[in-house]
């Protein structure tokens, strides 16, 4: 028997033929006695027929033709109630033209029925297509539906607001809150039958409403975002979402990540500096493979940069990078390689960026050796090669750890951005640029808890106390290229990575966000060379810029030929740590304890 009730297309297309039949011959009938004052002539009542045959036959040519009987009922919308109206045009200016060459078919007839009946019939017949979609829009969530709080309001949370309402979505919207300044003027008003309230109203929503999910607006920037989904986990809501503007003009509701709370969003951001920059240029990119220099290439290729020429030693980063940016130049060495450094630099270079080193602490820790050849003696041979063949622009990647370092990785990158100070740049200009972890990156913490929380976890963290700077591995990039556009040479950049934040207050959110069950969180005690807290500063001497998010450390002098002297013997040293302890005195390689 449910079968009968099943809908199709047919099904559908009967309906409204059989419900437009019977509502359009009441609306005719009506319009006639309206216009007689309920008393139709007998005489009137002969063309009756003709008339309703007449129309009807119009009806279906034209409605049809609109797509009104193909519609899906729940999903009426003002698109379709627009192509009724044009329909009804249609249809009784071509009564009127039939009516006017063929006249003695429909005599005696009242013209003004005409026009009574238009009225009556865009009523009725448009009544009853938006019966469903009024019903649906006054009820209450179905049991299957999540009773949702909207958070932050755009021009289009009503079209959110339809397809939540038309069972499109399992959430089902019960409550709007304002949040941002320009919104606040709203509050007390009304969207999709849903009345807008303020922030300071959730509680009593939430508790009033039976709430258990959210939706934050997609539009909301950063800080809002940030405070909103705070207020939220504060009143006990764990599923937050955020809405999402689609490429055809319509929202979904999409999962909220971890690197939309964390992220910057620098508002200083200067793309016509960007592109005045790298446009038509030739660069270089050591690293290119890596999580910062393949998306260094990708902006480079974004903001019009002639030529893409890429260095690395992994086979695989290359290719992937490479399958992202054909027409670059892929250069499978590493870096310590001077005779093909040489070669691959003879060829009209314009900007040299230098992201490629170990990175990974615990890994240097353990080959020293192998992190002093690659950072130290491996940004040599890129800036020698660099200034041998006068490359112009010359960029070196550097890292919070090189601040008052405890580990290796951060005491060779220190070393690195002392040679980039005080050698001479001849005609060129070398500048380095200083910056925190960037979300996302390779071996970074996020992908890490993202597979334990996977795993079922636990989560672990080295120390409860820890704390990190975070940034958006695409705005990171951009704001290396915009120092580096600034630049003239010498200077040691910082980016501003904003507020640092606990790595365990971390883990609490992704297990919030991603976690189907609960997920213990472990302490395995701080690894050695791991410090609590990270710098981006040596001392408080940093210059400003003409944009905020970019400041100048102070230069350190350093005699160059004592510093190549020391990186020489670096190698061979039977003490690595405490020979970079000679260069770097404030490096301060210990075992770290829990």
């Amino acid at each position: 028997m449910s079968e009968w009730f099943r809908p199709t297309n047919s099904k559908r297309i009967a309906f409204f033929l059989l419900s437009d039949a019977i509502l359009s011959l009441i609306t005719l009938y009506s319009a006639y006695l309206l216009r007689f004052n309920f008393d139709i002539p007998s005489e009137f009542i002969e063309s009756f027929p003709s008339v309703y045959v007449t129309l009807f036959s119009l009806k279906v040519l034209c409605i049809s033709l609109f797509k009104n009987y193909t519609i899906i009922w729940r999903f009426y919308s003002l698109s379709e109630a627009k192509n009724l109206l044009l329909a009804h045009l249609f249809i009784y200016g071509g009564f009127t033209l039939i009516y006017l060459s063929f006249s003695t078919l429909f005599f005696p007839f009242p013209r003004s029925v005409i026009i009574i009946d238009l009225v009556l019939s865009l009523i009725f017949l448009g009544g009853i297509r938006l019966f469903k979609r009024m019903v649906l829009g006054l009820g209450q969530p179905r049991d299957h539906l999540k009773p949702t709080l909207l958070v932050g309001i755009s021009p289009h949370t009503g079209n959110l607001i339809k397809s939540m309402q038309e069972e499109s979505q399992e959430y089902f919207p019960v409550g709007i809150v304002a949040l941002q300044n320009h919104n606040r003027n709203m509050i007390g008003s009304h969207l999709g039958n849903i009345k807008i309230s303020g922030i300071q109203e959730i509680d009593k929503l939430i508790s009033a409403k039976g709430i258990n999910a959210a939706i934050l607006d997609g539009s909301l920037a950063n800080d809002y975002l940030k405070e909103a989904y705070q207020i939220l986990t504060d009143a006990g809501i764990t599923d937050i979402k955020r809405s999402a503007l689609l490429s055809d003009g319509k929202e979904a509701i999409t999962s909220l990540s971890v690197e939309e709370l964390l992220a910057r969003h620098p508002k200083d951001l200067d793309t016509k500096t960007l592109q005045a920059f790298i446009q038509n240029k030739t660069v270089l990119i050591t690293g290119g493979g890596g999580s910062i220099g393949s998306e260094i290439a990708l902006q480079c290729h974004r903001f019009g940069a002639k030529k893409l020429i890429l260095i690395d030693h992994s086979e695989f980063n290359l290719y992937q990078i490479g399958e992202k940016l054909p027409s670059a130049q892929l250069n499978l060495c590493t870096i310590n390689d001077r005779e093909k450094l040489d070669a691959i630099m003879d060829s009209g270079i314009d900007i040299l960026i230098h992201a490629a080193a170990y990175k990974h602490v615990p890994l240097c820790e353990a080959n020293p050796q192998a992190a002093v050849i690659n950072n130290i003696i491996g940004s040599r041979n890129v800036i020698d090669s660099a200034l041998k063949h006068r490359i112009p622009k010359i960029v070196i990647i550097s890292t919070d750890k090189a601040v008052r370092p405890t580990n290796i990785m951060g005491a060779t990158k220190r070393v690195v951005e002392l040679y980039a100070q005080n050698v001479d740049s001849r005609h060129s200009e070398i500048v380095s640029v200083r910056f925190g972890n960037v979300l996302g990156s390779s071996g970074s913490v996020i992908p890490k808890f993202k597979s334990q929380i996977e795993a079922g976890g636990p989560i672990t963290i080295t120390h409860p106390d820890v704390t990190r700077y975070f940034m958006l591995i695409s705005e990171a990039c951009q704001l290396v290229l915009q120092a580096a556009a600034i630049a003239k040479g010498g200077e040691l950049f910082i980016l501003d990575m904003g507020e640092p934040v606990k790595i365990i207050d971390l883990a609490q959110t992704m297990i919030r966000l991603y976690a189907t069950k609960p997920v213990e969180i472990v302490s395995t005690g701080l690894r050695p060379g791991e410090k609590l807290y990270e710098e981006l500063l040596i001392d408080e001497s940093e210059q400003k810029t003409a944009f905020e998010s970019i400041l100048i450390a102070h230069s350190s002098r350093y005699d160059i030929d004592r510093l190549n002297r020391q990186i020489d013997a670096l190698v061979d040293s039977a003490d690595i740590s405490a020979a970079l302890e000679a260069i770097v005195p404030e490096f301060a390689p210990s075992p770290a304890k829990a």
